[in-house]
């Protein structure tokens, strides 16, 4: 964490999450989606270290750029093998049930900011237990930018009846960091980033985590036993 992080921000009243690699980990069934799917169409060019740099924005921005024409047909080919594999390679993070819900028990307002489909991240949400928390979820669905643009987080504390600047968006990727900054809210990264504390770091977010509990510390909440 930072100097910052020592219960000094008690003026927060509102947290925003981004879902994957964030909350639950779903790294693994990411990178295995986009392995098979460029396998498919790439046979023998892409490796696990060429793929995480697509973690983070859309599957259509992602796609736009290896071919405009397959955007639709290659988002099909990643998305049935991302359903049919969900359950068996989604993981927890360690923490994150219980610091989600002790904020939760201490009044804050909640909501989820994600890229993905809402069908696929309630699926997820649902697995890990965490969907009783949330009120407000905002997906690809219900957006027409997406983070870094404000439009999603925007979207969210309309949702929630809250205002940016007692809210703080919690993520692991620089579209939630400068997202967060566009809107106007506080950021934290998370230091399980796939792409590595350091790049996190270099977007300057307001507060590092290195597991989720530390979050509790940040916002002046003693842990309780199963949460720190």
């Amino acid at each position: 964490m930072t100097k910052e992080a020592n219960g000094m921000n008690k003026q927060i009243d509102t947290i925003l999450f981004d879902l994957d690699g964030t909350l639950i980990n779903t790294i693994e069934l990411i990178v295995a989606s986009f392995l098979h799917t460029m396998e498919h169409y790439y046979p023998g060019k892409y490796k696990r270290e060429d793929v995480i740099n697509f973690i983070g924005p859309p599957l259509s921005e992602t796609f736009e750029k290896l071919d405009s024409e397959k955007v639709e047909e290659m988002s099909h080919v990643y998305r049935t093998f991302n359903h049919e594999k969900h359950d068996e390679l989604v993981q927890e993070y360690e923490g994150v049930f219980d610091t989600v819900k002790t904020l939760h028990e201490k009044g804050y307002k909640l909501a989820i900011v994600t890229t993905k489909r809402r069908e696929t991240a309630v699926r997820g949400m649902k697995l890990m237990n965490l969907d009783q928390f949330f009120d407000v979820v905002v997906s690809l669905d219900e957006v027409t930018k997406y983070k870094p643009d404000p439009e999603p987080l925007l979207m969210a504390l309309n949702g929630l009846k809250a205002k940016p600047e007692s809210a703080l968006m919690v993520g692991d990727s620089e579209h939630d960091i400068l997202g967060g900054k566009n809107t106007g809210t506080k950021t934290a990264g998370v230091a399980w980033s796939i792409k590595g504390e350091k790049h996190l770091a270099s977007f300057e977010p307001d507060v590092m985590l290195h597991k989720m509990p530390e979050l509790l510390t940040y916002l002046g909440i003693e842990p309780t036993s199963a949460s720190s």
